[in-house]
C-alpha cells in the first residue's frame, strides 16, 4: 500500500479509473457546524490518495471535475454523508454513485450490522481498525496512524462492491439498489437543506 498526501486538490493528470472509492473525514458529524478536512480516494489498486483541505479553501478543480464526471462511478460506504459534505464544501453533486452500506442493507437482511469494519471482516476476511475515527482531522499535520486509517476506509470498497453485486444479482435486487443509488445525491441535498431528521415520505 502506498499513501499519497496532496494539499487542496488531486494532482493534474491523475487517472483513478471508471470506479473510484471515496470517503471523507470531517471535524464532526454535523453538516451545519462541521467542515470537510480530508477526502481519500482509491482506484482499487491498493494505493490511496489523500486530499487535505484548509478551512475555507475548497477550489480543487481536479477533484470537482472527478465528482461531476458522469462516466466515473463514485463508490462510497454510507455515501449519504460524504456526498452531502462534498457538495456543501466543493459545490459539486457527485454522480453517478454506489453505496456499499445501502447494498449491504438490501441483501444482508439477516443482520442489522452494516458498518465497514463488519463488512470487511465478514465478506473479505480483512480486519480494519476504527481507532482513529474520532481524532482531530483538522490538524495541520496528520499522523501516520490517521493516514493509514483514512486509507483503510477506501482500499477495500471495490472488493466489497464485487461481493455485494453478486448478492444483489442473486436476490434479484440489483435494479432496486440502482434506484436507491440514483436517489442518494437527492437524499444528501435534502440533508443539506435541513430535512436531515425528517422523513418526508412518512404520513
Amino acid at each position: 500500500m502506498t499513501i499519497y498526501l496532496h494539499q487542496g486538490d488531486l494532482p493534474d493528470g491523475l487517472d483513478l479509473g471508471k470506479i473510484v472509492a471515496i470517503d471523507t473525514e470531517t471535524q464532526g458529524l454535523s453538516l451545519v457546524r462541521d467542515r470537510l478536512c480530508l477526502a481519500q480516494l482509491s482506484a482499487g489498486d491498493g494505493d490511496c490518495h489523500l486530499v487535505q483541505f484548509k478551512a475555507g479553501e475548497y477550489d480543487a478543480p481536479n477533484m470537482k471535475k472527478l465528482l461531476a464526471d458522469e462516466t466515473v462511478t463514485k463508490l462510497f460506504h454510507f455515501g449519504r454523508f460524504d456526498i452531502a459534505m462534498l457538495e456543501k464544501h466543493l459545490g459539486i453533486r457527485s454522480n453517478p454513485v454506489y453505496c456499499t452500506k445501502i447494498a449491504a442493507k438490501l441483501v444482508r437482511t439477516y443482520t442489522d450490522r452494516h458498518g465497514l469494519a463488519v463488512l470487511c471482516r465478514e465478506m473479505l476476511g480483512v480486519e480494519i481498525s476504527k481507532q482513529q475515527q474520532s481524532s482531530d482531522w483538522a490538524a495541520a499535520e496528520l499522523t501516520d496512524a490517521q493516514k493509514e486509517y483514512a486509507a483503510s476506509d477506501v482500499l477495500h470498497l471495490h472488493a466489497l462492491k464485487a461481493k455485494l453485486d453478486m448478492m444483489l444479482e442473486r436476490e434479484n435486487r440489483m435494479e432496486l439498489a440502482q434506484s436507491c443509488f440514483k436517489f442518494l445525491p437527492e437524499r444528501a441535498a435534502l440533508d443539506i437543506g435541513g430535512w436531515e431528521e425528517m422523513d418526508i415520505f412518512s404520513h
